[in-house]
């Protein structure tokens, strides 16, 4: 069983993602990281020297590969299922929980690491506040798409989100 964690950065995906893994027993991939391990550079990097279509050709390409794992909770980048028909990909190839939390609770998730994200390192807060809103409603379409949402600001995300990898082990087993 793989199951897709996407959403908006900030939102959780790769925190959640490796306690719901250390709690199933399943194995953690992070997609980001499978593409600076075989580039050889960071993300910020990848896009400065080849562009986003470069990017978005190797993220698919990436996703894809992952079609190999079982037993794997894997965290998609932000507009992973926004490009190349990864969403539909993601939907045929395993189970998928979009990540969501209210705008002010991304802005000071983003804020607090937001030296360490080149993509907004010189936004002022109004233009960070700015930017999420606006992708956000951009991608929202594609995370919809997600059978199961999960709202990372509640205090109880972590039960909800072993119910629904319980309940798909369970309809797997059937």
């Amino acid at each position: 069983m793989r199951i897709y964690l996407v959403g908006f950065m900030g939102s959780g995906k790769t925190k959640n993602g490796k306690i719901l893994a250390a709690k199933t027993g399943m194995q953690f991939i992070d997609l980001d990281d499978l593409i600076t391990q075989l580039e050889n550079k960071s993300i910020a990097e990848i896009f400065a020297a080849n562009g986003e279509d470069y990017f978005r050709t190797l993220e698919t390409q990436i996703l894809l590969s992952t079609q190999s794992f079982e037993n794997a909770i894997i965290s998609c980048g932000g507009g992973t299922p926004c490009f190349n028909n990864n969403m539909q990909w993601i939907l045929e190839n395993g189970n998928c929980i979009y990540l969501t939390a209210p705008i002010e609770i991304l802005f000071g998730r983003l804020k607090e690491k937001q030296s360490k994200r080149p993509l907004l390192k010189n936004f002022t807060d109004d233009e960070l506040r700015q930017y999420i809103e606006s992708k956000i409603e951009e991608r929202k379409p594609f995370y919809n798409m997600a059978p199961a949402i999960v709202d990372t600001s509640h205090s109880d995300k972590e039960k909800q989100l072993l119910k629904l990898v319980k309940r798909w082990k369970n309809d797997q087993l059937k």
